[in-house]
């Protein structure tokens, strides 16, 4: 059995990463997906948060996906990303006033639709402040 598997994350953008890993670990609808070689095939959606690869060469990074697909194969792992970035270049401030935003909103509800959208932003900001987490705990290398 093989120790690595090829795996690509793009986004509606561009593509964001593609190389030789040995696990990646995903936020699926139904909890965290740990993917390692010889994964049985699968095909899941993605809620937003954190992507963790362990690269071939044992370095761990980071990425915040906003929702998607991921797609298991033999021998190769596509992440389809609705956006993708490095956990790096999130802004923790903003995320912070984001989350802060929606929860006033889902507070101040008028509507289904009010909540619904405030519900939606709540889920995403608290995502993009556990994938800083997540990165806070490496010691923010990546």
């Amino acid at each position: 059995m093989a120790n690595s598997f090829q795996c690509e994350i793009v986004s509606a953008e561009r593509s964001i990463f593609s190389g030789e890993i040995r696990q990646i670990v995903a936020a699926g609808m139904m909890g965290d997906l740990g993917i390692m070689p010889g994964h049985a095939p699968l095909l899941t959606e993605l809620k937003p948060g954190p992507l963790r690869i362990l690269g071939e060469d044992g370095e761990e990074s980071i990425y915040y996906v906003d929702g998607g697909f991921i797609e298991v194969q033999p021998t190769l792992v596509s992440v389809l990303a609705d956006s993708a970035v490095r956990a790096r270049d999130l802004d923790e401030a903003e995320a912070e006033s984001a989350r802060q935003e929606a929860q006033k909103s889902l507070n101040e509800q008028q509507s289904d639709l009010d909540y619904t959208r405030a519900a939606a932003e709540l889920a995403e900001a608290v995502a993009k402040l556990r994938t800083l987490d997540q990165l806070r705990r490496m010691g923010g290398k990546r």
